[in-house]
């Protein structure tokens, strides 16, 4: 089966495809279908996922799987949230992960409370209009460490320090960082829900 990803971030689609394979579901990104990305104007990460996997849906007329991720920062009151991927263009930078991770450096320089928490809600829909959406959230609670340290993964990785592994996201092997990564425990709590509820 064909399930279209609401997203077109070649990091995410990896690490979801392999997560998926066992179900023998296919995923294909929406951009490789011509869709355009959704508009996320929503304060939760579950409502933008839920919009962009309806929006996928409608124009693809497959099922669609959409994640919505962020760094919640204690520090910072759960900020920057759904506005992680923006992060950096508040401070003058312009958007990629490398500012991110530079301008959150910068703002927490001085701030002694370094708890924070990757967290990834994925919704899947078979249709735009399912009634019960399949909805998995997965969270990992570390620390933003003071350096970036490895030179795996994308986005925070290199600054998620996390306490379990004494390794930021970055410094561990990609299958380790999957399986205990916010979006990979969120994905294999899809995958259960999908074996349950769509099998």
């Amino acid at each position: 089966m064909k399930i279209v990803l609401a997203s077109n971030n070649p990091g995410k689609l990896a690490e979801l495809q392999a997560m998926f394979a066992p179900l023998g579901f296919e995923l294909v990104t929406q951009g490789s279908l011509g869709i355009p990305e959704a508009a996320e104007p929503f304060h939760t990460f579950i409502e933008n996922a839920l919009a962009k996997a309806r929006h996928a849906a409608e124009h693809s007329g497959l099922p669609a799987v959409a994640d919505d991720a962020g760094l919640c920062v204690d520090a910072f009151g759960g900020l920057p949230g759904v506005q992680t991927a923006y992060y950096a263009t508040q401070f003058g930078y312009p958007k990629s992960d490398d500012n991110n991770v530079t301008a959150l450096l910068e703002q927490m320089q001085g701030v002694e409370n370094r708890r924070a928490a990757m967290v990834s809600t994925l919704v899947a829909v078979r249709s735009p209009q399912d009634p019960e959406p399949l909805v998995a959230v997965g969270r990992v609670v570390g620390e933003i460490a003071r350096e970036r340290l490895g030179s795996n993964g994308f986005g925070f990785d290199p600054v998620m320090f996390i306490p379990e592994f004494g390794q930021t996201f970055a410094q561990l092997p990609t299958e380790v960082k999957n399986a205990n990564s916010h979006r990979g425990r969120a994905a294999a709590a899809m995958v259960a829900l999908m074996r349950e509820r769509w099998l």
